[in-house]
């Protein structure tokens, strides 16, 4: 019994690559905070590994949801989160820039492509 795969548009494809690798680095961002001491003095060190572990692990969940408008959302949300992280450790602010822009990218020229795609689909339907 096999079960058809279902067709991912570009905007999905692109956005899972960004999300998948922004998510290793992400996890590493943490390591940094907490080798760094970066966190205030009364929250523990070890909150550092685990915030970078859980924003990592939700940028590997957004990736199975990112067929729906929200998942595109979240994927944003969580930018931003890479993006405050700069207040702790600047150098994150270069990886929420490159990531952002990366991502940016991947939904805005990908829902181009999805839309293209579909016209030219619709075309050779039409043109039948």
């Amino acid at each position: 019994m096999s079960r058809e795969r279902r067709v991912r548009g570009a905007r999905e494809s692109l956005a899972s690559v960004v999300l998948g690798f922004e998510s290793i680095i992400v996890f590493l961002g943490g390591l940094v905070i907490y080798g760094l001491g970066a966190l205030p003095a009364q929250i523990p060190d070890g909150w550092g590994i685990a915030a970078g572990t859980i924003v990592a692990l939700l940028m590997l969940l957004t990736v199975g949801v990112l067929r729906r408008p929200w998942g595109i959302a979240a994927g944003w949300a969580l930018q931003l989160v890479v993006a405050l992280g700069a207040i702790l450790v600047p150098a994150l602010g270069v990886v929420a820039l490159v990531f952002g822009a990366m991502y940016a990218y991947a939904t805005i020229k990908g829902g181009e492509l999805d839309r293209r795609n579909a016209r030219r689909v619709a075309d050779a339907t039409n043109g039948d």
